[in-house]
């Protein structure tokens, strides 16, 4: 980690615990006495969790696209950003630095933009999708998986990460399109030069390695490791944690540089998963929404959030 940015992450825990927890202590003591569980809102329906430079995490709703940003140091939160309706869902979703959040559409086939300080919805793109899924930020674009056909959607970044134009990008070479749900969760290779995304259907489930360039889909050699419910991809270096949903399980990988091959180091399970999605890191945690896809979603749904630590 660089020195500037372990610094920052000191400085903003100790904001956000009131500027006492961190005398004579240090960050990492101080984050130890968060909590590990922790309530969303009845009725949300989380899918989707980033989390930025400071330590607060921003989930999606597939009930209707609200926004709702909790304190790590606390728990508590609320809706930031009040979505588009039951029509338009938020599954996946990234922060950059500027602040601005990258929302995957689902069923609404749309790539969204919100500015995490107001809320405010700035922009939605269209792009005809059948389900767009989850999203990855890269230096020059965010790229989305969607499900149900063999593309990628590239929504092009200004330097200062604002949003240009989309473009389709068709998936050749060894992706494996099944007549049902296939593509899911999205990554960078640990050298930043191609994708990584989760197919549930090619060999019994795995990851297929794209060229954002061309398309063209390479299989990422897992050993005799499956995805077959891959969900949410985290990469922390060269250390993969793949989020298998409705086997209440994270399966951790270390990947080559290229994101060629991957070797199974470890296996996260935890009897309060029920149904994680997907992963994101502060510290030397992970947090997942517990999306409860098992059950039939009401307003009275109850959902959280849990935390477990990294390999």
């Amino acid at each position: 980690m660089h020195r500037s940015f372990a610094r920052r992450r000191l400085l903003t825990a100790a904001a956000a615990l009131g500027g006492t927890a961190l005398l004579g202590g240090t960050a990492q003591a101080a984050e130890g006495h968060w909590p590990t569980q922790f309530a969303l809102p009845n009725g949300f329906a989380p899918e989707g969790i980033t989390i930025g430079t400071a330590p607060f995490a921003y989930f999606g709703s597939i009930a209707n696209g609200d926004i709702y940003r909790a304190s790590l140091a606390t728990g508590r939160g609320s809706v930031i950003s009040k979505g588009l309706g039951a029509e338009h869902p938020t599954l996946g979703l990234k922060i950059n630095r500027h602040g601005r959040l990258f929302l995957a559409g689902g069923s609404s086939g749309e790539l969204r933009t919100v500015d995490a300080r107001s809320g405010k919805i700035e922009k939605v793109y269209d792009v005809g999708g059948t389900f767009v899924n989850d999203v990855v930020l890269t230096p020059s674009a965010a790229w989305f998986t969607e499900t149900y056909q063999p593309v990628l959607y590239g929504l092009a970044l200004g330097p200062h990460g604002e949003p240009g134009a989309v473009t389709t990008l068709p998936l050749t070479g060894d992706w494996v399109q099944g007549p049902g749900f296939t593509a899911n969760g999205i990554e960078r290779t640990p050298d930043g030069r191609a994708l990584l995304v989760v197919n549930t259907i090619a060999d019994g489930g795995g990851l297929m390695r794209v060229d954002p360039r061309t398309g063209v889909a390479t299989a990422v050699d897992l050993g005799p490791s499956k995805l077959p419910d891959g969900d949410g991809l985290l990469l922390l270096g060269r250390i993969l944690y793949a989020v298998q949903q409705a086997d209440n399980l994270i399966d951790v990988f270390r990947l080559n540089a290229s994101g060629t091959k991957g070797t199974a180091i470890a296996r996260i399970t935890d009897t309060r998963f029920r149904i994680p999605t997907t992963a994101a890191a502060w510290g030397d945690r992970l947090y997942l929404p517990n999306a409860r896809f098992d059950v039939e979603p009401t307003p009275d749904t109850e959902y959280d959030a849990v935390a477990v630590a990294q390999v």
